[in-house]
């Protein structure tokens, strides 16, 4: 199981949000890149990046810090937020993205996303399903997408998508733990591997992960609870990778 650092990119700082609410923004940093080789320094061998003014526009706004994070680093990165056409995928690959994460236009244009695997390869491509009571929700959360997360899924798997981020909005950014439940019967119904996301509080939540990587869980983000200090990434990875 991996540990994902997260970088959320707003105006070129680096912020946290409460819940994906826009209006409760607390920044960490001024410079991102300073966060990325941080979190590399302790161990991160994966960045999660979003760019968080992309997730509202519906285009990538941030790859001037996006670009910086990874002349500082030499670890891969993903990046996500507002990424909805094959141009914008392209344009991020070519920065030396590892992987792009589509969310709101797996539920608006499903077709888009398998000419992407298509084209790039399923590895390369990553799904990230954002939800609240089990519907998804698009547009940087403020809109339902009226399909089951379940359901949204599975036809991911059918166009070539092999990971799945999901994300249980509720709890992001909210230090209330992570939905280990709802993810592990994600990860046994879709028979993909699940990244979790959102909630993470403390090396408790990484261990419950931990018991379900068995079921597909193979990885887990981290956002508040490290730039917090209620979680020592450290340690986290040490736990994920069995040799607590």
């Amino acid at each position: 199981m991996m540990i994902f650092p997260a970088i959320d990119i707003r105006g070129g700082k680096c912020v946290r949000l409460f819940k994906g609410d826009f209006s409760q923004e607390t920044v960490f940093s001024d410079h991102p890149s300073v966060m990325a080789k941080k979190w590399q320094s302790q161990g991160a061998q994966f960045l999660h990046l979003v760019d968080l003014d992309g997730a509202l526009t519906g285009k990538s706004q941030n790859l001037a810090a996006v670009k910086e994070i990874l002349e500082a680093i030499q670890i891969p990165a993903e990046l996500g937020g507002g990424i909805r056409t094959m141009e914008n995928i392209e344009e991020v690959l070519s920065l030396g993205i590892h992987r792009v994460i589509l969310g709101s236009i797996a539920v608006r244009n499903p077709e888009l996303v398998k000419e992407a695997c298509k084209v790039y390869g399923g590895e390369r491509v990553v799904v990230g399903i954002d939800a609240k009571d089990g519907i998804v929700a698009v547009d940087g959360w403020g809109v339902s997408g009226d399909i089951k997360v379940e359901e949204l899924a599975k036809q991911m798997a059918e166009v070539g998508v092999t990971t799945i981020i999901y994300t249980d909005i509720s709890r992001d950014g909210t230090l209330s733990g992570v939905n280990v439940e709802a993810t592990a019967a994600l990860a046994k119904a879709s028979g993909l591997s699940i990244i979790a996301s959102g909630g993470v509080k403390s090396l408790e939540d990484i261990r419950q992960l931990k018991i379900h990587e068995k079921d597909g869980i193979d990885g887990v983000i981290v956002g508040k609870s490290i730039y917090t200090g209620s979680l020592d990434l450290a340690k986290a990875i040490e736990i994920a990778k069995g040799e607590d």
